[in-house]
């Protein structure tokens, strides 16, 4: 019998979407993006497939996330791209991390700490979160950090807010407001990496490579203009599945689930599936998505609850005990983290991370 839910996830896959963006990006280094879990994927063996592929760093969003790599055994230049607490800038300097800055009372935090740290500057041109708006401002973080003389002044950056979107417009503007900031910070600091390009931005938009690129999605294999991952040579690593474990009868007017939000028209047969939201599959999935189940797509029917779906396998049902496909493909079918987050109205992002640690993760090469 098969789990009620498991994640199976392609480490091959991780690897050679991480050359296909190595070979995009060059000569401009790849930066695997390996937050939250690797966005869902774990990410210690998603590190190691991404860096086997052509990674040369690996960035996460949290001192943690550095100390769980290093202690793993990962190695390579790694960063912290989030903000940083003073408790958190302990772990983040033990776990031999660089770190982010935008003003120069955490610069001077990090110097009374650190002795080699590596501090990228980040100049905000747009997303509106982490950074100085202010390039002058940022230009003399840059000089702190230079002088200190326990801190490397390692790189510059930016993060663009619409490199996803149709509208190339202001992914532009963020370009012409970093380019020239960065470019003059290069030319007094000889060797420092410049970077702003996330997936989208790497796939789209050659003028936003600079020294490096930080890909989070491509490298799992989804596609960053929310989409086809195919249509950029992208393999999702990911797959989710589950079992029918139980198939009954349903005459019309019987019911499935919370709320009788399926009734049935005419007698068909129901299946259960033992995964629910509290794996990660979203309550706004009820009646809106589907599931491969013995290779053809069936609806789900009814509320998705906390443990089990319910799915409407028509008149001819398989058995218990029929493996059922939530992400993934089989023979002509598939079904992508996309297509789930369309119904949803959210992100692919959203689809992978969500899926809870109860779920297990079984890695292939």
């Amino acid at each position: 019998m098969p789990l009620r839910a498991l994640a199976r996830v392609d480490l091959g896959a991780i690897e050679r979407n991480s050359a296909r963006l190595a070979a995009v990006a060059a000569p401009a280094q790849l930066c695997a993006v390996v937050k939250a879990d690797g966005y869902g994927h774990g990410a210690v063996p998603a590190a190691r497939a991404a860096q086997a592929g052509g990674a040369h760093w690996l960035a996460v969003a949290t001192a943690a996330e550095a100390a769980g790599l290093r202690a793993a055994g990962i190695g390579g230049p790694l960063l912290v791209m989030g903000a940083v607490s003073g408790e958190e800038l302990d772990q983040a300097i033990g776990a031999r991390a660089d770190v982010v800055a935008w003003d120069e009372e955490f610069v001077a935090a990090v110097a009374a700490r650190a002795a080699g740290t590596g501090v990228h500057v980040k100049l905000d041109t747009g997303m509106g979160r982490l950074g100085t708006r202010d390039p002058r401002e940022a230009t003399r973080v840059a000089e702190a950090v230079a002088a200190a003389p326990g801190l490397r002044l390692a790189g510059a950056m930016t993060h663009f807010a619409t490199a996803d979107e149709d509208d190339p417009a202001f992914l532009r503007e963020q370009l012409a407001a970093f380019r020239p900031w960065a470019a003059e910070l290069a030319t007094a600091h000889p060797g420092l990496m410049i970077h702003a390009g996330n997936s989208a931005a790497a796939l789209r938009e050659p003028e936003a490579r600079f020294g490096m690129v930080r890909c989070g999605i491509a490298v799992y294999g989804m596609d960053p203009f929310h989409r086809d991952p195919a249509a950029h040579g992208l393999e999702p690593a990911l797959e989710l599945t589950s079992y029918v474990a139980e198939v009954k009868r349903c005459l019309p007017g019987q019911s499935a689930g919370y709320g009788r939000r399926f009734v049935a028209e005419h007698e068909t047969w129901l299946g259960t599936i033992p995964i629910g939201y509290g794996d990660g599959v979203r309550r706004g999935l009820t009646n809106n998505a589907e599931m491969l189940v013995d290779g053809r797509r069936v609806p789900l029917a009814g509320t998705v609850s906390m443990d089990n779906v319910t799915v409407d396998l028509g008149p001819d049902p398989p058995p218990r005990g029929t493996e059922a496909v939530l992400i993934g493909a089989r023979g002509e079918q598939r079904i992508l983290a996309e297509e789930l987050a369309a119904r949803l109205g959210t992100i692919n992002y959203e689809v992978t991370c969500g899926i809870s640690a109860r779920v297990p993760r079984e890695h292939r090469q």
